[in-house]
């Protein structure tokens, strides 16, 4: 199963990613005092801003605060019914982003589902979502040494604080897990392993799905071998999505050394010559590595046999996508492993109709998908004559 893409997802990464920093230029903040999406008089839900604590990031290497900012929208039915529980989709962003990803940039979920919540028969949903910027500007959703257990964060940490501080259904039908770019690896990533905690999962453009040539990162990790400082790290990042940030990234997510101060990562090049152990750790942290149930890990059947146990499973990626050729590979690597799942590609790049995904299909989907109680406040229902 395991080759090489077609398109380099290292390059295809740092394409995208900068894509995304201009889609956020572009967008914005909701106008100042704007609560809800819906139509005038109509209900409104609210984005609460939040930190939850990390017990499984702390420690880590890299000194990034295991107190995480988070994002939460609520619906409007949240403030509306005490009595009533709701489901909560987990929302991944992407490289080099934040909690407010999917609030105030790519994307308007405040306005998307209030707009929604008056719709007949769709069920509402709490939706979360938490930076995972770190030092180099993404944890990658992964478990290291370096930038702490990030797996165990989401689908431990995160979920026991929201089940505890809001009126949750705390049960795995009633879980989604959802991403975009390299948030769609970590959501293919943390639901190969979790299936026990989440049910559903929707997987946006993820990134890193297929291994790769060397000498296509080689130049990315090269110009990485320069940074030698937290302060040059720190700045590097800062400054916007790069292709050695990235690099700085990806090897403290998947070839972390702690013997290796101050960065306590190994890098896939040593004065610009591969170094094929490293290489190799990269690759087998791709998608398409973990479920490879012929060469892969020993667990990777154990992943696939997970994937295939979730009520529902989609990807969608745009055909101006530079992650479309990897997206393919995963359809039909996903298709040979018989693990159930709907796949589309539609007219758009990266970025630049997932506020439109997201109103119209992601919203949608675990409306339909995860658990919930009847919406008292749907027309469908309160139509009914009575009894």
């Amino acid at each position: 199963m395991r080759r090489n893409s077609s398109i380099a997802w290292m390059l295809a990464l740092t394409m995208a990613a900068l894509v995304t920093v201009e889609a956020q230029r572009r967008g914005g903040a909701p106008p100042a005092g704007a609560r809800g999406g819906g139509p005038p008089g109509a209900r409104a839900g609210k984005i609460e801003r939040i930190t939850v604590h990390g017990t499984a990031l702390e420690g880590n290497l890299e000194g990034d605060s295991p107190d995480r900012d988070v994002s939460v929208y609520l619906p409007p039915s949240y403030a509306g019914d005490q009595a009533r529980r709701f489901p909560v989709v987990y929302l991944l962003h992407g490289y080099g982003s934040r909690e407010n990803t999917f609030t105030e940039q790519i994307a308007r979920l405040l306005e998307s589902g209030d707009r929604l919540a008056g719709a007949q028969g769709f069920s509402e949903a709490i939706v979360v979502t938490p930076s995972a910027f770190t030092l180099h500007g993404s944890s990658l959703y992964s478990s290291s040494p370096t930038t702490g257990d990030w797996e165990r964060f989401i689908a431990e940490d995160l979920v026991r604080y929201i089940d505890g501080h809001y009126r949750t259904l705390a049960a795995r039908m009633s879980r989604g897990l959802a991403g975009h770019s390299a948030g769609g690896y970590g959501a293919l990533r943390i639901g190969m392993k979790r299936s026990d905690v989440f049910s559903s999962l929707y997987v946006m453009s993820p990134c890193c799905v297929a291994a790769t040539s060397p000498d296509v990162f080689i130049p990315a990790a090269k110009a990485a071998e320069a940074i030698t400082t937290r302060d040059q790290a720190d700045a590097a990042a800062r400054q916007g999505q790069s292709a050695p940030s990235f690099a700085l990234a990806a090897a403290a997510a998947w070839s972390p050394n702690p013997a290796s101060p101050p960065l306590f990562a190994d890098l896939p090049t040593r004065n610009g010559t591969a170094r094929p152990d490293i290489v190799a750790k990269w690759n087998n942290n791709t998608v398409l590595a973990l479920l490879d149930t012929q060469s892969g890990p020993a667990e990777a059947g154990h992943y696939v046999k997970n994937l295939q146990s979730y009520y529902a499973f989609a990807i969608d990626v745009g055909t101006k996508d530079s992650l479309l050729a990897q997206n393919r590979q995963l359809h039909e690597a996903l298709a040979r492993l018989h693990v159930p799942h709907l796949y589309e590609e539609y007219e758009g790049d990266h970025t630049d109709r997932i506020r439109e995904r997201i109103d119209r299909n992601v919203l949608p989907f675990f409306s339909k998908n995860l658990v919930a109680p009847a919406n008292p406040t749907s027309p469908q229902i309160k139509d009914q004559p009575t009894p």
